[in-house]
Formats: C-alpha cells, sequence, structure tokens
C-alpha cells in the first residue's frame, strides 16, 4: 500500500520505493524495494528484509500502524520519512494524523516525535494526514489531506489543504485549500502527491466518486490549482486488481518516460501496479 518514492541514485536511475503491508492483526509496518527505471521497464534490484518503521507505543497516535506519505533527503543526505500514522476511533472508525520520522545508521528510522506533526487545530478539527513535503530555498511546503467532516462512522469527506514550513517539522497551517472537490459527487481527494517540474507544478491525487481514482492538477505556484484530470488522470482498467479503483499514484522518470505507481482494488491487496507514459509537454 501507498508506494513512495526517492531517488537513491540520479546517474543509474535508482529509486528506493517505501510502501506498507499489513501483519496478521491488520497493523501497518513501512518497509521498501529498489528499483532501477529504463525507458523499456522497471526492475526491482533489492527488496528489504524488515521493516524499517514499525507501529509506535500503545497510547501515542501510531499505536495501530504506519504507513508512508512521503520522502525527502535532507541536507546531510539523510530521509526524512513523512508518514500516516493509524489509530483506532470510537465514534468514528478510525483516527489519521501525520508523523515525521528521520534515518539513522543500517537504513532503520527513528521518529523525530512521539506526537504528530499534523494533529486538530481549530482549522482541521477532523482528519489530518497523508503529508506531502516540497522543499526549496524558501523552505518547506506541505500539502496534507483535511477532513471536511463525516457522513457516518465509516465515511469520512476530505480535500486537499496547504501548510508551510521552515524546519520541516513545525507547521503554519491557515485552513488553505489546495485543491477541493470538483463537484457535489466528488466526496473525497486523498494522498497529494507533487513535484516541481520547470515553471509548474503538477499534482496527482486519489479522488472518490463512488470508488476511487487517481486525478490531475497544475499550479504556477504551488498555491492556486488547475484540475487537469483528462491530461495524467487515470481510471480503473479492466485488468485484474484494478478494474474496481486505482488510487496513490506517484511518479518516478527515466530518460524518455514517466512511469507512475499506484494501487489498485481495496487499497493495495493485490500490491503495487505501474503505468507508463512519455515525458509532460513543456
Amino acid at each position: 500500500m501507498l508506494p513512495t518514492p526517492l531517488l537513491q541514485d540520479a546517474t543509474n536511475n535508482i529509486w528506493r520505493i517505501f510502501f506498507s503491508g499489513r501483519d496478521e492483526q491488520n497493523r501497518s509496518s513501512i518497509s521498501f524495494f529498489d528499483l532501477q527505471a529504463s525507458d523499456s521497464e522497471l526492475t526491482i534490484i533489492k527488496v528489504a528484509e524488515s521493516p524499517v518503521l514499525t507501529p509506535g507505543r500503545l497510547g501515542t497516535f501510531d499505536d495501530n500502524g504506519v504507513s508512508p506519505s512521503c520522502a525527502i533527503k535532507n541536507r546531510e543526505g539523510l530521509c526524512l520519512l513523512y508518514y500516516i500514522g493509524w489509530n483506532p476511533g470510537s465514534t468514528t472508525r478510525v483516527n489519521l494524523f501525520g508523523g515525521l520520522s528521520r534515518q539513522v545508521e543500517n537504513n532503520k528510522f527513528e521518529r523525530v516525535m512521539e506526537s504528530p506533526i499534523l494533529e486538530r487545530i481549530p482549522t482541521d478539527p477532523f482528519i489530518n494526514t497523508a503529508p506531502w513535503v516540497v522543499q526549496d530555498s524558501a523552505g518547506f511546503t506541505m500539502f496534507y489531506v483535511s477532513g471536511t467532516g463525516w457522513k457516518n462512522r465509516d465515511f469520512p469527506n476530505y480535500n486537499i489543504k496547504l501548510a508551510k514550513s521552515i524546519d520541516g517539522v513545525s507547521w503554519n497551517r491557515d485552513g488553505i485549500v489546495a485543491l477541493d472537490f470538483s463537484s457535489e459527487r466528488e466526496t473525497a481527494l486523498a494522498r497529494p502527491f507533487v513535484m516541481k517540474d520547470k515553471n509548474i507544478w503538477r499534482m496527482w491525487f486519489s479522488k472518490r466518486v463512488g470508488n476511487y481514482s487517481i486525478g490531475y492538477a497544475e499550479s504556477l505556484d504551488g498555491t492556486f490549482w488547475r484540475r487537469r484530470d483528462e491530461l495524467y488522470g487515470l481510471e480503473p482498467t479492466n485488468r485484474p486488481g484494478e478494474d474496481e479503483m486505482v488510487e496513490y499514484g506517484v511518479v518516478i522518470t527515466s530518460s524518455n518516460r514517466n512511469w507512475l505507481l499506484y494501487n489498485g482494488n481495496d487499497y493495495g491487496r493485490n500490491g503495487i501496479f505501474h503505468a507508463r507514459g512519455p515525458k509532460f509537454d513543456s
């Protein structure tokens, strides 16, 4: 579930893909595999032997599971792994928060803190999770999933909001909506993946109208976004395992191709799928 890429070797085009898998108690832990991307194929060259991050201590926000959301490298070249913390609900099915861990030796990760970096605040009183972080000379920009309410115990609604930070840990959240529903039929916008491509910000996200499919949007400044689902979005196909839903898309690149990694039916039960396309139009 939730493929999350980090470029490891630009010369040989090797990417580390973090993901989460569930144990017999349905708790998620985070592991990874490395793949090499060419214009013709993706080749897995390494699979981690054990998880790099496991559920937190009893009573913490992530004691029932952790799933990757975004991976970036800090100035020392070590990975910062933003993640989703799972916690059982009472009146609602689940509570979701955003957490932060950092790489230590032997590819293991430690929590920056045991409390979430995305907690409920007055502008975000419901779900706050799935952070995607972009770093530039001015600091850090986060795109994250923010709940707008619950229809019932099992059915939350959420869109995508924007936050800013100087250090990547403490965030200013003013309730700015980066991407909202395009119609009353849409009930959720999930797991943003954002990249800066020359002068264009590009976002892939999951959109729910009944079941999930993958949408696409563009921005010139990272704040105001235009939906362009018809360009690089993805709908369910007739292939087994992705004929009902597709979601959680992220993009990696080779010399002349873009590769979309994503999950299919039942939020990743059948693993990680891929689709290929040409490099973007300028």
